[in-house]
């Protein structure tokens, strides 16, 4: 047995280390800053307007039925709720908690999976916490983790010998969670099980009919909830529920239309930092046949999977998580069996990690003095430089620890996962720390909450997609309305507020804005409506009240040119 790779346990408890570690930073790093625009804020308003209008059978967004999700996470939200009372606390803690679920959901597979090689297991959970874009999505309040989770689950059901009514349940736990895609991910190494599994070689007419039957019990879960929900949404929302979200993504994607290449170059994004570590790969390239039947689960789970998410039209890269402790399980194998008596080749080492994360810090430390010295532009480069020193040293700190060798290749493995994590986690620290005022919505959000209840319509100017309904504790409807139609709803509701969007600040803006804000790559400006109809129909508005209100206070680019005199620029643009 190779034991190089056996996982640290906390010898009181025996839990193992990285499963507090995990829950230690990720707790750190998702209360840094409020929930994130769009992916956080979207959840959480779906979640907000069925609690307090007490419909928890259709999910509603602006007062509309919200056919692109199932109601499985609403739910679980909701639970919270009902407990804590509403607040953005118990959402994020819930998604550390199924962000943890998921790594020891991972490693029972991978023990399952390969029983005779235990190593196998130790080494999976170091591989998925040390994935930055894992960490990074994890603390966003979405559906993604929670399918990846009922996917190991479900899938923990099949081996070694499979357990029907569990396999069922989980099943309908991820057609909840995200719909049919959740069949997608457990249907080929359920069909290709006498590949595999000894039980299914064993008793092919038994493994098929339980298998039925199990996928038809986990349909019913979701059919249970979907007919009346399709009836009480109405018309529309039924056919939107049955028939355009799943198949409008696999025939001709209306959302995230992507080529058929497109997933190719986004491995090397989820499997960051490994894809950095010569010993990992040198041990795939080591690989040789014939495959037992842990390789062959992980390959009838992986391999149609990618290929069938590669047909679809619509791709982005979290839609391949669920499929992630597969390929650490691969990966893991690789690496256990290569080590099996190998000699320890310090080249083989994670020596280039530790030059990139040199490199990295040798960048952020250097990056206040080129703003100091004129030579940077950006905005964002010019925001992040306030803490960069810092997190500039902590990589320096962290790309030494990574230069210095160890011929214990479990050490090192171990050594490259908490350098990842604690790494990711720095960098998105200098985020919250220096950049999260490009986000935070809730000045916008406070505002619109004195507004509702002073009875004031409100209009925002494009797609609405439910940001500030949740932060605001809004109970009424955002009107979406196009620029062609401002002057009409101005006319309509002349008390009225008015959210715009803008990549330039023009004096106008600054002079007669109620509210100026950065948001992402633009400006969020929040507007009386006849202002901003007037200013669009080539007329001076009246002269407000009081002075626009900027977020953040004294931030550096609302600063004045020149004397007291105060001259506002031409424009202000915050994507330089």
């Amino acid at each position: 047995m190779n034991d190089v790779f056996s996982t640290p346990r906390l010898p009181a408890t025996q839990v193992p280390l990285w499963l507090p570690l995990w829950l230690g930073v990720t707790l750190l790093a998702i209360f840094q800053h409020g929930p994130m625009p769009l992916y956080s804020t979207r959840t959480l308003a779906v979640a907000w307007e069925m609690w307090q209008h007490g419909q928890f059978l259709v999910p509603h967004i602006n007062g509309e039925p919200y056919s692109h999700k199932v109601p499985l996470l609403f739910w679980l939200i909701h639970a919270g709720w009902a407990v804590f009372g509403v607040n953005d606390v118990w959402p994020r803690v819930l998604e550390v908690l199924i962000g943890a679920g998921w790594l020891v959901a991972a490693t029972a597979l991978a023990r399952r999976v390969f029983a005779l090689r235990p190593a196998v297991a130790d080494v999976v959970p170091w591989l998925l916490l040390a994935l930055s874009y894992v960490f990074l999505f994890g603390l966003q309040i979405m559906y993604e983790m929670l399918l990846a989770l009922w996917v190991a689950l479900a899938l923990c059901c099949l081996a070694p010998k499979p357990r029907w009514g569990w396999f069922g349940f989980c099943l309908g736990a991820g057609l909840l969670t995200k719909g049919p895609v959740m069949l997608l991910h457990v249907i080929f190494p359920l069909l290709l099980g006498p590949w595999w599994s000894e039980a299914a070689r064993a008793d092919r007419r038994r493994w098929y009919f339980g298998g039925t039957l199990a996928l038809l019990g986990g349909c019913a879960l979701l059919v249970a909830w979907a007919l009346p929900a399709g009836l009480a949404g109405g018309a529309r929302y039924c056919n939107e529920l049955f028939f355009l979200q799943t198949a409008g993504r696999v025939v001709d994607s209306f959302d995230h239309a992507r080529p058929l290449w497109w997933y190719l170059p986004m491995i090397p994004v989820l499997l960051f930092p490994w894809i950095g570590w010569p010993r990992l790969w040198a041990a795939v390239a080591a690989w040789r046949a014939p495959l037992g039947d842990g390789e062959r689960f992980a390959i009838a789970w992986l391999a149609p999977t990618f290929l069938v998410l590669t047909l679809v039209s619509g791709k982005q890269v979290y839609y391949l998580l669920p499929l992630l402790p597969g390929a650490a399980m691969l990966l893991a194998h690789a690496l256990t069996r290569c080590e099996d008596g190998a000699p320890r080749r310090t080249w083989l080492g994670a020596w280039p990690l530790g030059l990139a994360l040199l490199g990295v810090g040798a960048c952020l430390l250097a990056l206040r003095a080129l703003v100091d010295g004129g030579r940077i532009a950006s905005p964002w480069l010019i925001d992040a430089a306030a803490q960069s020193p810092l997190i500039g040293a902590i990589f320096v700190v962290l790309g030494v620890w990574l230069l210095v060798p160890r011929r214990d290749a479990g050490a090192e493995l171990r050594r490259i996962a908490l350098a990842g994590l604690l790494g990711t986690a720095a960098m998105h620290a200098l985020f919250a720390h220096t950049l999260w005022h490009n986000f935070d919505l809730t000045p916008t959000a406070q505002q619109l909450a004195i507004a509702q209840a002073a009875g004031r319509p409100i209009a925002n100017i494009g797609t609405y997609e439910g940001q500030f309904h949740f932060a605001a504790r809004l109970t009424g409807h955002i009107d979406e309305i196009r620029p062609h139609q401002l002057a009409d709803w101005a006319r309509a509701h002349p008390n009225g507020l008015v959210i715009d969007y803008r990549s330039k600040l023009e004096p106008a803006d600054l002079r007669y804005g109620r509210l100026i804000q950065p948001f992402r790559s633009r400006w969020l400006t929040l507007w009386d409506a006849p202002a901003l109809a007037a200013l669009h129909a080539g007329t001076t508005p009246a002269e407000p009240v009081q002075p626009a209100a900027l977020y953040p206070p004294e931030y550096w680019r609302y600063r004045v040119p020149g004397d007291a005199g105060q001259t506002w620029p031409d424009s202000v643009d915050l994507a330089e």
